[in-house]
């Protein structure tokens, strides 16, 4: 019997990391927990848990700085679950390293969802040469997208862009990270390049591009892709 997925929280509120507890042990992951910053590096090094759920508000250092120093060595996934909700927050987050980002309060079942999706995420060691969704596969192999066997036309672009949200499946990717991988870093600041190639994307892809259940908007700080 395999061994089960260990969770470490690092958070101050007593409140949270009992019902965190609650949740996450009832689902079969084994949990332990970290009150300040400097437990949870300690924590951290001493038992590689398999994924950290990370408070910003901590009392004794910056969040976003823990996660800046955890993202030197630390490469398994990490969800910020914290107050802060600014758009600013999130993105110095998801640009820092975090693989996800909820706001406190926030529902048990999606937070049980982002930590399948982080996991899964990590344990594919390479990326299937086929993935399908809905009615398009793509062959990253060929660099073939199709809709019901007919092959959808697309620019280097497009494919490109579809291709690094498909990869990311289920994590946030900011407008600063999709234009620096997509068209270099000098456009890390050009958004309406990205706004656009996604509504035509979504055009292609989508069932209903005004109501998408593919590339999901992060309003204010990126993409999501979903499986659907």
């Amino acid at each position: 019997m395999s061994n089960p997925v260990e969770i470490l929280i690092v958070d101050d509120e007593v409140q949270i990391r009992k019902l965190l507890e609650i949740a996450l042990d009832s689902n079969g992951y084994k949990t332990f927990f970290a009150v300040n910053a400097k437990e949870g590096l300690s924590l951290t090094a001493n038992h590689q848990p398999d994924l950290i759920i990370l408070d910003l508000g901590l009392p004794d250092e910056d969040g976003q700085q823990v996660l800046k120093r955890l993202r030197e060595w630390y490469k398994k996934p990490i969800i910020i679950l914290t107050v802060k909700n600014t758009e600013e927050e999130i993105v110095k987050a998801l640009d820092n390293g975090a693989n996800d980002y909820l706001t406190k309060p926030f529902r048990t079942q999606e937070l049980l969802a982002r930590i399948r999706t982080a996991l899964r995420n990590t344990n594919e060691n390479a990326i299937e040469p086929i993935i399908e969704f809905g009615d398009i596969s793509i062959d990253f192999t060929s660099r073939i997208v199709k809709q019901k066997e007919e092959i959808l036309k697309l620019t280097t672009t497009e494919y490109n862009l579809l291709s690094i949200l498909v990869k990311n499946e289920g994590r946030v990717l900011t407008h600063q990270y999709l234009l620096k991988e997509v068209w270099g870093n000098s456009y890390s600041d050009q958004t309406q390049y990205l706004r656009v190639f996604v509504a035509q994307l979504r055009k292609k892809i989508e069932e209903d591009s005004n109501h998408p259940k593919f590339i999901i908007t992060e309003s204010g700080v990126g993409y999501r892709f979903n499986t659907g």
